[in-house]
């Protein structure tokens, strides 16, 4: 196991944590952060903060009068390559003057993969990569999935009643999880490009699917092979950008009324009412997005699931019981809860509240 010295490895924190500042604002570019240390004094740093804007190596350099002799701690691979909206990073860092550079993981896009680093070293400038590189890797794993598989990073999200239930015995899941964790869900969204859902949670819950004023809202994608969404579903406002995904034999003329409203309508294949999630998901990758949600019932869980195109999971159980009731608010509440760990299981113990 390579070992790194505890320098090397405060920095490389502090320029992780600078980098995950960016997070749901630099989509789909990698989350960056960068420290410059002179004489063990950190005399620069910066972060990537929104797509379009200068990289964390600029930012950084911009932020200090002299980097000359200086150290460089970046958690991805700084640039080469010139056919983006930025100028690269590397020729920036050669002119300043920095003579080591300590990178935590190399860039898996095909236009950089080492060749910062070569030409960099090609310069005189001392490379040391791999420091903390699993952190980094787990920090900008949407990055890396989509860089080399031109595919969204897909998460699934579901929550649970105790008793394995989504909703009541009539549809209704409102409210299933505590308000925490709704929020907790809200900030999600506004991290990610994209939310999902199938069209009879539309049609059900009508939900906004937005951040609720936690943040940036994102794009929302609609399951829907009949094109059955009534054209006064509050995912047709105009809070956010709302796509549906619909087969190619639904009716011109609802469409036309979707595209008049603002919608972007995709006609994908389908099979026995069914999107084609793959051609599906590869027609949001062209579209910039890099990172999905998929917030739907049972039956989008098990699509995404069967097909294996869940890249992330985020389940929440709830501590309710939901039983054969019509209604969530009457399912039992359990109280009291204690969660302990049994192997690779988790336990709920508590006590029905009734």
């Amino acid at each position: 196991m390579k070992k790194f010295d505890d320098i090397d490895l405060k920095y490389m924190k502090l320029a992780l944590g600078l980098a995950a500042n960016g997070r749901g604002r630099v989509s789909p570019n990698p989350m960056v952060g960068c420290v410059i240390v002179k004489n063990k004094k950190i005399i620069g740093s910066g972060y990537h903060g929104i797509f379009g804007g200068p990289h964390a190596e600029i930012n950084a350099l911009k932020s200090c009068k002299n980097a000359a002799g200086a150290t460089m701690y970046v958690n991805l691979e700084p640039c080469c390559h010139y056919n983006k909206k930025t100028s690269p990073c590397v020729p920036e860092i050669i002119k300043s003057g920095i003579k080591n550079i300590v990178i935590a993981m190399k860039d898996p896009n095909r236009e950089v993969n080492g060749r910062g680093i070569k030409q960099l070293k090609f310069k005189g400038v001392r490379c040391k990569v791999g420091v903390l590189k699993k952190e980094a890797e787990q920090l900008n794993e949407v990055y890396v999935k989509y860089i080399t598989k031109k595919m969204p990073f897909v998460i699934l999200k579901m929550a649970y009643s105790l008793d394995g239930k989504t909703s009541s015995v009539t549809g209704d899941s409102k409210w299933i999880s505590s308000e925490e964790s709704r929020r907790r869900v809200h900030d999600l969204r506004s991290e990610v490009d994209a939310v999902l859902v199938g069209i009879n949670t539309v049609i059900r819950d009508n939900p906004l699917l937005t951040s609720h004023g936690r943040g940036k809202n994102p794009a929302r994608i609609i399951l829907d092979a009949d094109l059955k969404i009534p054209l006064s579903s509050n995912v047709l406002n105009k809070e956010a950008k709302t796509v549906i995904a619909t087969s190619k034999d639904s009716p011109i003329n609802k469409i036309g009324k979707l595209e008049k409203k603002g919608i972007k309508v995709l006609k994908i294949p389908s099979s026995k009412g069914k999107i084609n999630l793959k051609k599906l998901l590869a027609s949001l990758a062209n579209m910039g997005v890099s990172s999905l949600l998929a917030e739907g019932g049972p039956t989008v869980a098990e699509s995404f699931i069967n097909n294996e195109f869940v890249d992330k999971i985020m389940f929440f159980i709830c501590p309710k019981i939901i039983n054969g009731f019509s209604k969530m608010g009457d399912a039992i509440a359990v109280k009291n809860v204690i969660i302990n760990k049994s192997g690779s299981d988790v336990i709920f113990e508590g006590y029905p509240d009734v």
